[in-house]
């Protein structure tokens, strides 16, 4: 008895529709491993850098105000935080919410938000910078115009 003509076709049928399956299925992988294994991390990651900025600046900012004179002065300090943030350039803005005086650190969506530990109340204080450089912190007992 001879063998079929037709098994030939139908294994080749076969290794195309599993061939094409398989692709489909790495393709839909590899579209949904990227937000996943990557974006989500550096978001995360992210995260905890800035709240280490937000205490850092905080910190220097406390430090500042507790060697402030009382009566007619003025303190310049310089200090510096990281260029940049898993290759991301940040902001931190250090303004008024309804808890107090706060530094905000952020990128894009991401943000985290420290308290300044009270100074609010006897002290004004506000500002914005960037990672690049050195950055400035200023005290003067008469105020600013």
């Amino acid at each position: 008895m001879q063998e079929s003509s037709e098994s030939g076709v139908s294994d080749l049928i076969e290794y195309f529709i599993i061939s094409g399956t398989m692709m489909i299925l790495i393709i839909i992988t590899i579209l949904t491993i990227t937000p996943v294994a990557i974006y989500h991390p550096v978001d995360q990651l992210s995260e905890y850098a800035f709240i280490d900025i937000g205490n850092g600046v905080s910190t220097r900012i406390v430090d500042l105000y507790v060697i402030a004179p009382e009566e007619v002065g003025n303190i310049t300090s310089k200090f510096d935080i990281p260029d940049d943030v898993v290759g991301r350039e940040y902001e931190v803005i250090i303004e008024s919410d309804e808890s107090g005086d706060v530094v905000s650190v952020s990128y894009g969506s991401v943000k985290r938000v420290v308290p300044l530990a009270g100074i609010g109340e006897t002290l004004g204080v506000r500002g914005n910078t960037t990672g690049h450089g050195l950055n400035v912190i200023q005290y003067n007992s008469t105020g600013w115009d």
